[in-house]
């Protein structure tokens, strides 16, 4: 009988070990999985619940304000989408501009889930950079204000893009692209820019 209970001790304490262990393990797998997760991962699924409408995200900017957008699309380095508050209009931010994100529980919640809402396969926004959608306002001649890393904002129009900086041709707002208006032309690194409104 005192070999029963001898028995009977042991195996729960290797069942106890065990549970622990796996345990461990469980956690170990978790803080991998956190630790490959990027920042866009994260903005994917945050504004891609199963909801209406854009997601709103608030947005502090390297030495800039709080600004909130409503997510329309995710970049491979780069988000876009309208802006809340006073200073309404589409917008441009680069992830690099980005200081930090000031989730409300819910979303930090979506941001870590395991298995975030998959892309459409091929999906084009993820391969496209920021430079990309920057020559494309550039195509399409749109005028545009930025705030810049270091708080200037300029108004203007973006002549050409390359690779890591682009020039825009400074100018009064409200009137179009002119050699006679041009104030003078800038070239501005991507690094340097912090929130592009058009």
């Amino acid at each position: 009988m005192r070999w029963d209970s001898l028995f009977d001790d042991l195996e729960g304490q290797l069942e106890q070990e065990l549970g622990a262990e796996e345990v461990d393990l469980l956690a170990e797998e978790e803080r991998l999985r956190l630790g490959r997760l990027g920042l866009r991962e994260r903005l994917l699924s945050i504004t891609r619940p199963a909801r209406g409408g854009a997601e709103r995200i608030r947005l502090e900017l390297r030495r800039g304000p709080i600004v909130t957008v409503a997510v329309g699309s995710i970049g491979r380095d780069w988000l876009a989408g309208e802006l809340d508050g006073p200073r309404r209009g589409s917008c441009l931010v680069p992830f690099a501009a980005i200081a930090s994100l000031l989730p409300t529980s819910e979303q930090l919640a979506l941001s870590l889930v395991p298995d975030p809402p998959a892309e459409p396969a091929g999906s084009l926004s993820a391969r496209l950079g920021l430079a990309f959608v920057l020559r494309d306002l550039c195509r399409r001649r749109v005028a545009i204000d930025v705030t810049t890393a270091s708080g200037q904002r300029l108004h203007g129009t973006i002549d050409r893009v390359g690779r890591d900086h682009l020039d825009l041709a400074e100018h009064e707002a409200g009137t179009p692209r002119r050699a006679s208006a041009v104030d003078r032309i800038r070239i501005l690194l991507f690094d340097e820019l912090a929130l592009v409104r058009f």
